[in-house]
């Protein structure tokens, strides 16, 4: 399970997004982005992000 905590990416925030891939938790986290926090995620900041997915034992 792939997962990414929004407070690692800089946020004030305890959200924590999981999925199979890190495809998926790039989109979920997009969604979550924008819905929660009114950022689009750009190219730019979905790299990023993907440096901050840890795979979950």
């Amino acid at each position: 399970m792939k997962t990414l905590k929004c407070r690692d990416a800089g946020f004030d925030c305890t959200a924590q997004i999981q999925a199979e891939t890190d495809e998926e938790v790039l989109a979920q986290a997009a969604e979550h982005a924008s819905t929660v926090h009114g950022v689009t995620v750009t190219p730019e900041l979905a790299a990023g992000l993907k440096t901050l997915i840890r795979q979950e034992a």
